[in-house]
């Protein structure tokens, strides 16, 4: 149940390390998420049953999980860590006798909770503080991400190479629309013709400062096809925006991948005709689409907006068909809504949280993992005929501050904010509140009200503002502690009074 691992790093060799690949996992991979694309749901509920008895048996290879299951399966059955026979009788378990698991205690005990018993969180954190191997394959197999801080301290996570062909797959295939008759065909086209022409050129507006799941995606994308990384590039959401504008309309992206709230500015700038690119496709992820947010975009840009579902736990959690419905990949997915006693919510009804199993990812198994968000299961199948089945999220939602700056109004993207005080004063549990045009308000809880880490926090904001044009902006600290929702648990950081 044990993977082999080299026992250091791979040594330098001066060149970029390529991204973690397997050639066969991504050719399985593929074949597999086309064959079920065009499944009905029992079919689609037949693999995903193979599947979560092979996630389980190969759980067993961690402390943490194999102490879950035998407390869901019985003390009768063995030490399913120690047993192979054990740990085959732990994975006929029904998933909902598993108790759930927050991030808080995945957390706490990352080093049981991982299958390859030579990963260790002090291992990992040595990885990530190394902003040059960003999008490399950690000990030449893994993919590191970190998520946001909404619900706390960011959590670590580690991906396997199955995992990321199946991430990869879901996204190319289900995601781009290359699943339908006739459209691989034209894709391929396109980017035989792309050397030549320079007809695709994918943008990525988002957080660009860390290990993040979106930023360390596109950049092992860019190390394993270095042939392709000058047609792809990510931008700072922390620039100023004439700047991040100016390098969009050089680079003429023909997809951009952001935040709504991101979009939502850049579509506005596109409108006011500070921005000229005109892309074929918007993707939208990590926030909650409005209808009103999704008809500016599209209206400003001319062009498709397609929303997909994910999480730094599951890469590609669902997609957007052409009818405009989410669907759950529930083929490599298992999504719960429950309510807030985590008992289990019908379709149609709205749940408190959802939670989450991956069943891609055996290094560090997600089984029952207590995702954060709300989460409404259609009743009715889509229009478009899959077998998948759709859902409405209710995500992450901060707004888009405007303030009076030196030329005039400025606008500033919450996920900038957020990025600015998690990088650079280390502070997560915290909201900024737009009091006026030129006050900011901070709030903080009791365990971060010292000086100190109060101070680091006003440091880093001011300098942020003034970077932006808004040293008329003052900063002011708020009594108040910050509030978290009350129905998932996560903290709007930044937002409107």
């Amino acid at each position: 149940m044990h993977a082999d691992l080299p026992d250091r790093d791979e040594p330098e060799t001066g060149l970029r390390a390529p991204g973690a690949f397997d050639p066969w996992q991504a050719f399985n991979a593929g074949c597999e998420v086309f064959s079920a694309s065009h499944a009905d749901a029992a079919g689609i509920s037949r693999r995903a049953a193979w599947r979560l008895r092979e996630l389980l048996e190969a759980a067993c290879g961690a402390p943490l999980h194999a102490a879950r299951l035998r407390a869901a399966a019985g003390p009768s059955i063995g030490d399913p860590s120690r047993s192979r026979l054990a740990a085959a009788r732990a994975a006929t378990v029904p998933l909902s006798s598993i108790e759930p698991i927050g991030r808080g205690e995945a957390m706490a005990r990352f080093d049981d909770a991982c299958t390859d018993r030579r990963i260790t969180l002090d291992g990992v954190r040595a990885f990530l503080a190394d902003p040059t191997r960003l999008g490399e394959a950690w000990l030449g197999r893994y993919a590191v991400w970190t998520s946001s801080g909404t619900t706390g301290t960011p959590a670590v996570w580690v991906h396997d190479a199955r995992a990321l062909a199946v991430y990869d797959a879901l996204e190319s295939l289900r995601l781009c629309g290359l699943d339908a008759p006739g459209a691989g065909f034209g894709a391929i086209e396109q980017w035989a013709r792309a050397p030549w022409t320079g007809a695709r050129r994918f943008a990525m507006v988002g957080a660009t400062g860390g290990h993040f799941a979106g930023n360390a995606s596109v950049e092992r994308l860019r190390r394993l096809w270095p042939w392709a990384a000058s047609a792809t590039r990510t931008f700072s959401i922390l620039e100023p925006l004439p700047d991040l504008c100016a390098r969009l309309d050089a680079f003429a992206p023909t997809v951009v991948a952001t935040y709504p709230t991101a979009a939502e500015v850049l579509a506005a700038e596109r409108a006011a005709g500070r921005l000229s690119i005109r892309p074929h496709e918007v993707w939208l992820g990590g926030e909650q689409v409005t209808d009103a947010a999704r008809h500016a975009i599209a209206e400003a840009f001319g062009c498709r907006v397609r929303q997909g579902y994910g999480a730094s736990e599951h890469l590609a959690i669902g997609w957007e068909c052409a009818h405009g419905a989410l669907h759950l990949n529930a083929d490599w997915a298992i999504l719960e809504p429950v309510d807030r006693e985590m008992r289990p919510v019908p379709p149609g009804t709205p749940s408190h949280t959802v939670l989450l199993t991956n069943l891609a990812n055996h290094v560090q198994p997600v089984i029952r993992y207590d995702l954060g968000d709300s989460v409404t299961m259609g009743t009715a199948r889509c229009d478009c005929g899959s077998g998948l089945p759709t859902l409405r999220v209710e995500g992450r939602r901060d707004d888009v501050l405007q303030f009076d700056g030196d030329a005039g109004p400025v606008r500033l993207l919450p996920l900038a904010l957020a990025t600015v005080m998690e990088d650079e004063a280390d502070a997560y549990d915290f909201q900024l509140v737009r009091r006026d045009a030129r006050t900011l308000a901070l709030r903080l809880p009791g365990g971060l009200q010292g000086a100190a880490r109060r101070g680091a926090c006003r440091r880093v904001l001011r300098r942020y503002l003034d970077a932006n044009g808004l040293r008329g902006v003052g900063i002011v600290d708020d009594p108040l502690e910050p509030v978290r929702d009350a129905r998932s648990g996560k903290l709007r950081r930044v937002l409107r009074s």
